[in-house]
C-alpha cells in the first residue's frame, strides 16, 4: 500500500542480541547454529514480554498478551489512528523556529521502540560481528537491528496491526537469517541491515535486507531477482541503498529541501495531462554551501539539481559536484582553459551536457529553439521526456537558466504550463516562501522571453538496476 492522506505507516525499530558457537571446521554445523539461533530470536519476538512502546509517549503495548497496554483507553479493538493522539508532537523545528503546517497533507508515521536490552538508534551504532575463540569454536556476538513497517487504514483496530508488525519481524528476521546464510565466510558473518523502499503500485512500501559492507555493485543478482519477483522493469534502479524510501517524518540531514512541486496546486484547464519529473531530487539555488555565486552560477545550480536526481536514484554514487568541480570537468574535457577554474563565468546547455557525461557517465540531448515564442509549441517533446525518462531538464536563453520539473499540456488544444524550478533563489531553505512566491511554481509561455534563444538539456536515464 502507497501512503496517500489516509494511510497509517506504522514503522518499528529496536534490536536483538544475536549470539551462537560457530565450528571454523564444520561449515553445516555453524549454518545450523546461526539458524538455530533466528529460530530463537523469532519465539523470542512472539514471546508475551515482548514490548512495544509507541514513540514520544507513555504507551506501552503487549502485542502477543492480547494487546494489553499501559493506558486504559488503548485496547485491541481501538483504530489504530487514534494512537496518535497520545504522541507529544514537537511543534518547533531544529532550529528552534515554529513549524508551519502544510498545506498538502501527508501520512502519518506513527513510531515505535520494541522493547530490547540494547537500543539501536542508527546503522552507525550498529556493533560489528564479535568473535572470541575456544579450541574449534568461535563465539559469535552481534547486534540486530530491526526495523519493520507496514502501512494500513487509520480505522484498522490496533490488534491487526500489532500482528502484523509480528508478523512482519519474524519476516524480517527470516530474512536476516537467508542472508547471514549467505554471505557468511568461514566464522566470518556480516551484519544484516534491513531497508525500505517505495514501490510502484501494486506494491508499495517494501522492505529488504541486505549485508552490510556490501556495496551495491556486488548485489546486482539480488537486485535482479527482486525485480522479478515484484515485476519490475530493468531499465532502472528500485533497490539501491539510495533509492531508500524517505519517511514524511524524517528530515534530510544535508539541508536542502527534496521535491519542493509536491506542494502545489496543479494547473487545471481542460483537457490537461501531467508530466512530471519522476523521483527525489534536491532543490540547489544561488547563495547555498556558503558560495556567492548570484548573478552568474544559475546553470550550475541547475545541473547540481539534476546531478542530485541521478544521485538519489542510485545511479551514481557521487556527490552533487561544486562549482569547481564542475569548472574542472570541462576544462578536463577540452572545452574551457585552465583559466576557466575558480572563475565567475557562465555556462549554458552545452556545458550542462559536457559535464553530466564527464562526471556521471550521463548522455543528453539538446533541443534547440530560435524563440522563446516556440517553446509554447514543445508541449509533446517535453511530455514525452518526463513520460519516458522522468529527469529534470536544464533550460538556457539569454542569461538566464532555469530546471523543468514537469509540464501540463492539452494534446487536443495545445495548452500548456511549466513546472519551473528557480535557481535565482537566494534565501534560506523555506518552503512556504519558495511555493508561494513562486520560486518553484507554475508558469505560462509569457514566462519566457519571446525572443530570445533557447537550448534544453534533457538528461537521459542510465538503461540500468
Amino acid at each position: 500500500m502507497a501512503p496517500s492522506d489516509s494511510t497509517v505507516i506504522f514503522r518499528v525499530r529496536g534490536s536483538l542480541e544475536f549470539s551462537c558457537w560457530l565450528e571454523s571446521s564444520n561449515v553445516s554445523q555453524s549454518q545450523t547454529s546461526v539458524s538455530t539461533t533466528f529460530s530463537d530470536l523469532r519465539s523470542k519476538v512472539r514471546d508475551e514480554s515482548f514490548v512495544f512502546n509507541l514513540c514520544s509517549s507513555a504507551v506501552f503495548i503487549w502485542p502477543n498478551k492480547d494487546c494489553q497496554a499501559s493506558v486504559g483507553s488503548v485496547t485491541a479493538s481501538t483504530p489504530c489512528g487514534d494512537l496518535q493522539k497520545h504522541v507529544e508532537v514537537e511543534e518547533r523545528d531544529g532550529g528552534g523556529r515554529k513549524k508551519r503546517k502544510d498545506r498538502k497533507t501527508v501520512s502519518t508515521v506513527i513510531n515505535l521502540t520494541s522493547m530490547t536490552e540494547v537500543t539501536v538508534s542508527d546503522e552507525e551504532n550498529l556493533s560489528a560481528p564479535h568473535l572470541s575463540q575456544k579450541k574449534k569454536q568461535h563465539s559469535l556476538a552481534m547486534t540486530l537491528p530491526l526495523d519493520c513497517v507496514i502501512s494500513t487504514g487509520a480505522d484498522e483496530s490496533v490488534g491487526i496491526v500489532c500482528e502484523r508488525l509480528i508478523g512482519a519481524l519474524c519476516c524480517q528476521l527470516s530474512d536476516m537469517e537467508k542472508v547471514v546464510l549467505q554471505h557468511m565466510k568461514g566464522t566470518a558473518i556480516p551484519v544484516p541491515q534491513p531497508f525500505h523502499f517505495m514501490l510502484p503500485e501494486p506494491n508499495g512500501l517494501v522492505s529488504v535486507v541486505y549485508p552490510a559492507n556490501v556495496s551495491d555493485s556486488q548485489l546486482e543478482s539480488c537486485r535482479k531477482d527482486l525485480h522479478k519477483k515484484y515485476e519490475l522493469p530493468e531499465d532502472r534502479p528500485y533497490f539501491r541503498r539510495a533509492n531508500v524510501f524517505q519517511f514524511p517524518d524524517q528530515l534530510f540531514k544535508d539541508g536542502y529541501l527534496r521535491n519542493p512541486h509536491e506542494h502545489l496546486n496543479h494547473p487545471n484547464f481542460e483537457g490537461a495531462n501531467l508530466y512530471l519529473v519522476q523521483g527525489v531530487y534536491s532543490y540547489h539555488h544561488y547563495m547555498q554551501d556558503r558560495m556567492d555565486d548570484n548573478g552568474w552560477g544559475c546553470a550550475y545550480r541547475s545541473l547540481q539539481t539534476i546531478c542530485s536526481w541521478f544521485h538519489q536514484q542510485g545511479y551514481v554514487e557521487r556527490a552533487v559536484p561544486t562549482h569547481k568541480e564542475i569548472q574542472q570537468a570541462l576544462v578536463d574535457v577540452g572545452d574551457k582553459p585552465a583559466a576557466f577554474v575558480g572563475s565567475r563565468q557562465w555556462i549554458g546547455s552545452i556545458e550542462v551536457q559536457a559535464v553530466l557525461d564527464q562526471l556521471l557517465k550521463v548522455t543528453s540531448k539538446i533541443m534547440f529553439v530560435s524563440q522563446g515564442s516556440e517553446l509554447a509549441t514543445k508541449g509533446r517533446e517535453l511530455a514525452n521526456h518526463f513520460e519516458t525518462e522522468g529527469t529534470p531538464v536544464m533550460i538556457g536563453g539569454g542569461v538566464l537558466a532555469h530546471t523543468i520539473l514537469g509540464v501540463a499540456w492539452s494534446e487536443s488544444s495545445g495548452q500548456i504550463r511549466y513546472l519551473i524550478l528557480d535557481p535565482h533563489y537566494t534565501g534560506g531553505e523555506d518552503l512556504q516562501t519558495i511555493t508561494e512566491k513562486g520560486w518553484c511554481g507554475w508558469k505560462g509561455p509569457d514566462f519566457w522571453d519571446q525572443q530570445a534563444y533557447y537550448n534544453l538539456c534533457l538528461p537521459q536515464r542510465p538503461k540500468t538496476i
